[in-house]
């Protein structure tokens, strides 16, 4: 049933051992392999942007400046409330819900004007798609209900019928000054503990004195706030734009105000809606009297809108996330209402987004789990950047704000911030912006407990768009560093991922433990993967070398002066240090690969530039000798693998997919060469059975991944790290054998006053472990 498959996906996000037993035991005994695929198989998402237009954004700025305004005023009015005297608190409790009520306002607020602000869009789109035969599906989460009688509750019902009356996201601000800005005087007294607090003022009827000054205060506010220029909520722009005749809307509303054209003319009236509407509503839509249906949170249960087989509207559907609120999850179910069993045709996700920067992450936390789910992506990425790195996915790793590294980079970027390290900003000035507080009033020191990422963003949200990019290309630049260092480290982990290939064919099978009464058993599964060589030619670098110039980017042409390796040198992502600084690195593109350096590194090693004429012949003629396949092995632990999984490496817990070339879904852990040894070592299976390692597999695994390998004379054979650069060390030769091993093509220098011998490439570790054989995987 879809409802136990919507199940095995969101184990599959956790990710948990308990999921990987549930997926190994469950779904291998039903067939169900393709846990992701199975749910979002057909679905397409592209996302729609809304470029802010210069008037937009001098709106966005004017209300950005009136909240920093009133956040001034606020602090003012806690003063002359006496809620707090001379930066000290009196009433912790009331200045707490003063600005809880202020920063829930200004959050509020901001969500509702940027999606008010993309209708312009989402209409023209909405309108393409009804000429092409597609019906539209707008979910979002505001109805703006509550505004719209608080706003009626001014207006005398016999003037309802002829309404001219504005309600837009404006009316949180107005709302928030109006009951929750603190105007009530407070009278200071010693507690018990001689502690200085406060408390309510009351007349003789007990009725709480207002302050004038702080009256006074909010009174301008709210007169400075009418005169900003309003903008239409969403809800409304849509019906208005299209007429209610044509909308179907599914909400909670029990009345809202439409656009009426009659014999006395147009104008603005309040209707009401029956409490039998939304029943009414989706068969207008799933029999395709109306095309476009609208539906909030109260829509988002027990209904479908899918391209239904039984129904008259077969339609494909474009599905438009117009307001994904503050809960993903929520919105992943929103989306589930247009994409069911027996469906005509799957819909199309369009994710609705500006580029305002602090509004990408609401976007890209919704889209990344639609695109985990196995849904296609298409049309926002191209599939080879302008460096040379394919990416087809919609998002790319550097877009998950609730990653691991993107907390980690948030850290940096407060560290960076408190040290002042980021140009034009301060710790007191991020405070004074956003509210935010990362230093310790006491002490001048960094808090421990520093604001979390979803607070630092929503904050974002209420700064002036020049102020929001500028913060947010900081944190971004400190979070493509952290992801560029863990994909470099080979660590780099985004839960379940599917391995592709050229080909995949399954070379051996292996049970390693049979599991009595289980149904299933853990296996070995060995894996050929062959993908066919594209090298970059040298014409393809000598582009992308002229597009990273035209970006004004450091770009050119080098070749090593020791092994006449010729390179492309590009810039690449920086790396954060300690205390949040910068260094500057950069990426030297091969035809079969690429490395990456600080500059420092750089300078001083033998890379050169190069002329351009010698450098094309040198890529050239490594370009040629390039075999037309790359052949290479892997080995996944599948089936039953929470017995085992104590066994299994700790560092990399990739759960990975793949189909093989004839048809076959498995999923499970993956191992390399040298860790499938260690693995079948520690379950007591005999060694003579297992793997044989080429000298090229156990060159890559120790330049690679850094692993360990025993050689027959009791040497130790490991990969290190020098001047950025993996080499495969031979540890454990003495001087009497230093002759032989440089005979076999080993290279040797002296480091911290200790000879460091060497194997440069797989061709010399292939002849020495001709004559001294690896005996052993160290774990």
């Amino acid at each position: 049933p879809f409802d136990k498959r919507e199940k095995f996906v969101q184990a599959m996000e956790a990710g948990g051992v308990a999921a990987l037993e549930v997926v190994a035991r469950d779904l291998k005994a039903l067939g169900l392999y393709q846990a992701r695929a199975l749910s979002y198989t057909g679905v397409e998402i592209d996302i729609l942007e809304h470029p802010i237009t210069p008037a937009q954004r001098e709106i966005y700025d004017t209300y950005a400046g009136a909240f920093k305004i009133i956040h001034a005023h606020l602090e003012e009015a806690l003063e002359a409330t006496n809620i707090t005297s001379y930066g000290r608190t009196n009433n912790a409790q009331a200045k707490s819900a003063a600005r809880s009520a202020f920063e829930g306002a200004k959050q509020r607020f901001f969500g509702h004007l940027l999606t008010a602000m993309k209708c312009p869009t989402l209409i023209r789109a909405v309108e393409a798609d009804l000429e092409a035969g597609r019906s539209a599906v707008i979910q979002l989460v505001s109805t703006g209900e509550a505004l719209t009688d608080r706003r009626l509750a001014d207006i005398p019902p016999a003037e309802w019928d002829d309404l001219s009356v504005d309600v837009t996201p404006r009316e949180y601000v107005l709302d928030f000054l109006k009951h929750a800005f603190p105007t009530t005087l407070h009278e200071q007294y010693e507690d018990d503990d001689g502690n200085v607090r406060s408390r309510p003022v009351r007349d003789r009827d007990g009725n709480p004195v207002q302050s004038l000054e702080a009256v006074h205060m909010r009174d301008d506010l709210i007169r400075k706030l009418g005169l900003l220029p309003p903008v239409g909520s969403a809800l409304d722009q849509i019906l208005h734009h299209f007429g209610d005749e044509a909308v179907a809307e599914i909400t909670g509303r029990s009345r809202r105000i439409l656009r009426i054209r009659d014999e006395r003319g147009e104008r603005h009236a309040l209707r009401p809606r029956a409490a039998s509407a939304n029943t009414h509503e989706t068969h207008a839509f799933m029999n395709r009297e109306k095309r476009i249906l609208v539906f909030s949170m109260a829509g988002n249960t027990g209904r479908s809108y899918h391209a239904d087989l039984g129904a008259p509207n077969t339609d494909r559907r474009v599905h438009y996330l117009l307001e994904p609120g503050w809960r993903a999850d929520q919105a992943i179910q929103g989306l589930g209402r247009t994409h069911r069993t027996h469906q005509k045709t799957a819909p199309l996700f369009r994710p609705v987004t500006t580029d305002v920067k602090g509004e990408r992450r609401f976007i890209s936390t919704i889209a990344r789990r639609l695109d985990s789910l196995g849904a296609i992506t298409r049309g926002q990425r191209d599939s080879q950047t302008a460096m040379g790195e394919g990416d087809s996915a919609l998002f790319r790793a550097t877009d998950n704000f609730e990653s691991p590294y993107a907390k980690t980079a948030l850290r940096q970027f407060y560290m960076a911030l408190y040290h002042g390290k980021i140009r034009g900003w301060s710790a007191e000035g991020l405070e004074e912006a956003t509210g935010l507080k990362i230093v310790n009033e006491d002490d001048d020191t960094l808090r421990d407990a520093l604001p979390p990422m979803h607070t630092f963003l929503n904050r974002l949200l209420a700064l002036p768009i020049a102020e929001q990019n500028e913060l947010f290309e900081e944190l971004e630049t400190r979070l493509e560093a952290n992801v560029s260092q863990a994909i470099e480290a080979g660590s780099f982990n985004e839960g379940v991922e599917r391995i592709r290939a050229d080909s995949l064919t399954i070379a051996s099978r292996e049970t390693a433990v049979v599991h009595a009464g289980a149904a299933a058993d853990t296996e070995i599964v060995e894996i050929v993967r062959r993908n066919a060589a594209r090298p970059l030619t040298s014409d393809e670098a000598l582009r992308i070398r002229d597009d990273q110039l035209q970006l004004d980017r450091p770009a050119g042409l080098v070749v090593n002066t020791r092994s006449n390796r010729p390179a492309l040198q590009v810039q690449a992502p920086v790396r954060t240090l300690e205390e949040g600084a910068i260094e500057r690195r950069v990426r030297l593109l091969r035809p079969l690969g690429r490395e990456s350096l600080p500059l420092a590194a750089l300078r001083s090693s033998r890379w050169r530039t190069a002329d351009p004429g010698r450098w094309k012949r040198l890529w050239d003629a490594e370009t040629a000798q390039t075999p037309p396949w790359k052949e290479s092995r892997l080995w996944l632990v599948t089936g039953l693998l929470l017995p085992v999984w104590h066994r299994l490496s700790d560092t990399d817990v990739k759960v990975y997919r793949l189909t093989t070339d004839d048809g076959e879904n498995l999923i499970g852990r993956v191992l390399g060469t040298s860790e499938v040894t260690a693995f079948r070592s520690s379950l007591g299976l005999d060694a003579r059975s297992g793997p044989r390692l080429s000298a090229q597999e156990v060159f890559d695994e120790a330049t690679l991944r850094r692993a360990s390998f025993h050689l027959a004379p009791g040497w130790r054979l490991r990969g290190r790290r020098n001047m950025d650069v993996v080499r495969a060390e031979i540890e454990g030769p003495g001087y009497d054998d230093l002759p032989l091993l440089t005979r076999l093509g080993c290279l040797s220098e002296i480091l911290s006053y200790r000879t460091v011998i060497y194997a440069p490439n797989a061709e010399v570790l292939e002849r020495v472990i001709e004559r001294f054989p690896v005996v052993a995987t160290i774990a």
